[in-house]
């Protein structure tokens, strides 16, 4: 038991417990506009604490389920690979039985705390589902090079899921009444898909070595950030583009100028990050990857809650 609290270390560690600030503002965001746009009707969705908790519960069980199962899935290519060799499991740090039973501790809080969203039945018959999208992506990349899309594809699902939590108890979900979920929701796609294949450039050489199917590998790291710029911009544009679609379905957001003000930083980090990374010098990589995308989806959060509150 005295070498408990270390487990627990390596654990929150191994997962990159710190990475949950990716996707979890996106869901909060989506939250935030869930609970203050109007349904076409008129009608308002009254804020519930426990609904509040159940996102923060789900989020993080459902992240930390995907990745132990990640580094489950990948131990012994992580064992192969110069950058990744001393990851917990190869390692020794952690045992494969302590990850599993991490993995399934964790699912099966997730599907838990889809209870708290009760009366609303939606997010438990969807919790299964939603697992087999997040830990499927453990095993896209021995087939596909869209393994990024489809990571992309699994946090997009944070947003989306959060708008029928919170709505759906009330009104009928449909495609309606969820567009401004669905704009976010593929905002996060493009999001994560770009700096996902921006991350994959690191192992360019052991992708092609190991017949791992990654962009990098498949169309070289020059072409592979090109992608990923497409991506971000298409991610910036969609962002731009959800008040205005929103509108067009009956749905007032409340955001405005203080949001789109908080756009246009985003793109200037989105430049910054590809600035930082260059085919001849993968070296800042990791400031990329989480230094600017952690300002990315917290910033979103914080100008689009002070352009809904004020």
């Amino acid at each position: 038991m005295k070498h408990l609290p270390n487990k627990i270390r390596d654990l929150l560690e191994m997962i990159r417990f710190s990475h949950t600030i990716f996707a979890l503002p996106f869901a909060l965001l989506a939250a935030l506009i869930a609970w203050n746009t109007p349904a076409a009707d008129g009608s308002m969705f009254a804020f519930r604490l426990q609904d509040l908790v159940g996102i923060l519960a789900c989020m993080v069980a459902a992240r930390s389920a995907a990745m132990a199962f990640n580094r489950l899935v990948d131990r012994h290519l992580d064992a192969k690979n110069p950058r990744t060799r001393n990851r917990h499991l190869p390692s020794g740090a952690l045992t494969v039985p302590a990850v599993a039973w991490f993995t399934i501790i964790s699912c099966l809080a997730f599907v838990l705390g889809t209870l708290l969203f009760l009366p609303n039945r939606l997010p438990l018959l969807l919790s299964l589902p939603v697992l087999g999208v997040l830990l499927m992506y453990s095993y896209t990349k021995r087939f596909t090079w869209l393994s990024h899309a489809w990571l992309g594809f699994a946090l997009m699902l944070a947003p989306v899921a959060t708008w029928i939590a919170v709505r759906g108890g009330a009104v009928t979900v449909d495609l309606t009444d969820m567009m401004p979920a669905f704009v976010l929701g593929f905002s996060v796609l493009f999001w994560v898909t770009g700096f996902d294949i921006i991350y994959a450039c690191q192992d360019y050489e052991f992708d092609r070595q190991a017949k791992l199917k990654s962009l990098p590998a498949a169309v070289g790291v020059t072409a592979a950030l090109r992608v990923a710029a497409v991506c971000h911009f298409v991610m910036i544009a969609l962002l731009v583009s959800l008040p205005t679609v929103s509108q067009r379905f009956g749905l007032e957001t409340g955001l405005g100028g203080i949001y789109l003000a908080g756009i246009a930083v985003v793109a200037l980090l989105l430049v910054y990050e590809h600035l930082l990374v260059r085919p001849s010098d993968l070296t800042r990589v990791n400031i990329a990857f989480f230094n600017v995308n952690a300002a990315v989806s917290f910033g979103l959060l914080v100008v689009g809650a002070i352009d809904v509150f004020v």
